[in-house]
């Protein structure tokens, strides 16, 4: 997921040069057409002999960024590049037009769109920057006459103050239009990064809904079979004389059929939960179940170290006692798989407020392997699991539940240095605005008894 995104934004970079030469080509021919209409209705524009030679130096460096486009390499230095001599040439058709008294100096309006565009804030910053001098410089020298006039005949008296003035107003708009682009720019940047990850869902989504309709088919296939499989290995276990051996393989037998009736589980509950009854839950004995289980399984043996203040900070919530066992089931597993030779699990619970809206946030730290960023990517969909041997069913499950309760989960993750898991779940249902009041109720009787 990640190589292709960054597929896609080499892709997109590419597609900006080569929209900054077509624009260049559109503008120079549109150009060229008007100075042709001028020749022939009237005598009295600017030296045109000057103008077709400007303009064909503008062909001329297209062609020539055209063939580096084509070579595809340096494309950012490229662009710098185009943006530096465009306005050099910009500057010198603003001096053949008349300096303040042409009209061509809106050009470099086009420079500073197009740096904000293909490149960034700073070089859309740079770009007004630089067009500010150069034509800042050129009607300083052309007021002092330190450069002749192109059309000394059409050459006006110009006072100081509306020199100043109109170099005041270019420069203005100048930066102006390197702001509003900016900004325009940013909320496009944010907005298509947005669409990244509502596509990511939908493909999350997706093959999810794929897995349910597999799921489904396997359970009804197996599960079935496979409680008649383990139910007749106990009866013959208990009713013949076994040796230790066989009892082990018996053992073994039902210990298997089990882990595969909760994977079958897992899928039923991707393909079609069951609707469930929801209560007032204290996470945190929740959480602390699911550790205490996962001690008693062996799982989380002496070798793993927990901490947190999910046993001392007890926060209420509005929900489904299994779901949440599920839940934080599969996310402690998973940090467990991740440090195969022990370490370290925090789990912290808090109630915040984020924008005016009370959330419940629960972290789940580990101090294992980290994860890649391809793995992050790809965590929740079903069917791919970062471990040798995994089904990658417990964390699309995860998914699925939060989905649910319309919670999020963000992941920070570095090789070798660890993941943290951030839950944040919504206190927006009825269940959980009673939750709230009672809290407040009696945090308020709280603090009028200690007054």
């Amino acid at each position: 997921m990640q190589k292709r995104l960054e597929t896609e934004e080499i892709g997109t970079k590419k597609k900006d040069i080569l929209w900054l030469i077509l624009l260049r080509l559109i503008i120079v021919t549109s150009l060229l057409v008007s100075a042709v209409i001028i020749q022939y209705s009237t005598s009295v524009f600017l030296p045109l002999n000057p103008f077709y030679y400007l303009v064909l130096s503008f062909y001329i460096l297209t062609f020539i960024y055209f063939i580096f486009y084509i070579w595809g390499k340096f494309l950012r230095i490229q662009a710098y590049l185009q943006i530096f001599f465009d306005l050099l040439l910009i500057t010198a058709l603003v001096y053949i037009s008349g300096g303040l008294q042409g009209s061509f100096y809106f050009l470099y309006i086009f420079e500073i769109i197009a740096a904000s565009i293909v490149l960034s804030k700073r070089a859309a910053y740079l770009t007004a920057a630089l067009s500010a001098i150069f034509f800042g410089y050129l009607v300083v020298l052309m007021y002092r006459r330190i450069i002749p006039s192109f059309a000394p005949e059409e050459n006006l008296e110009i006072s100081l103050g509306l020199v100043i003035n109109n170099i005041f107003i270019a420069w203005s708009a100048f930066f102006l239009v390197a702001f509003l682009m900016n900004y325009l720019t940013g909320s496009l940047k944010k907005t298509r990064g947005e669409l990244r990850l509502i596509q990511k869902e939908l493909e999350v989504k997706k093959r999810l809904a794929v897995a349910g309709e597999v799921s489904t088919h396997l359970a009804h296939e197996i599960r079935n079979p496979l409680a008649a499989i383990s139910g007749s290995v106990q009866v013959l276990k208990d009713e013949l004389g076994l040796r230790d051996e066989q009892k082990d393989l018996m053992n073994i037998i039902v210990k298997e059929s089990g882990r595969v009736s909760r994977s079958i589980e897992q899928f039923l509950n991707l393909a079609s939960p069951v609707k469930q009854a929801f209560s007032i839950i204290d996470l945190s004995d929740i959480i602390e179940e699911t550790v205490f289980l996962l001690q008693s399984s062996g799982e989380l043996n002496g070798d793993f170290r927990v901490e947190g203040n999910f046993k001392s900070v007890h926060v209420q919530y509005f929900g489904s006692s299994s779901q949440f066992k599920q839940l934080f089931w599969n996310i402690i597993k998973n940090s467990l798989r991740a440090m195969p030779d022990g370490g370290t699990l925090t789990i912290d619970i808090n109630q915040i407020n984020q924008q005016k809206k009370d959330k419940i946030q629960l972290k789940i730290t580990d101090t294992g392997k980290g994860m890649t960023e391809e793995e992050k990517e790809r965590i929740f969909e079903p069917f791919y699991s970062g471990f040798e041997g995994g089904q990658g069913i417990g964390m699309a499950v995860v998914h699925r539940i939060l989905d649910d309760y319309k919670g999020e989960i963000k992941i920070n993750s570095e090789l070798d240095k660890g993941t943290e898991f951030i839950i944040t779940l919504p206190l927006e249902g009825p269940g959980n605005r009673r939750i709230l009041k009672s809290a407040k109720k009696k945090k308020d009787g709280k603090n009028t008894h200690n007054r």
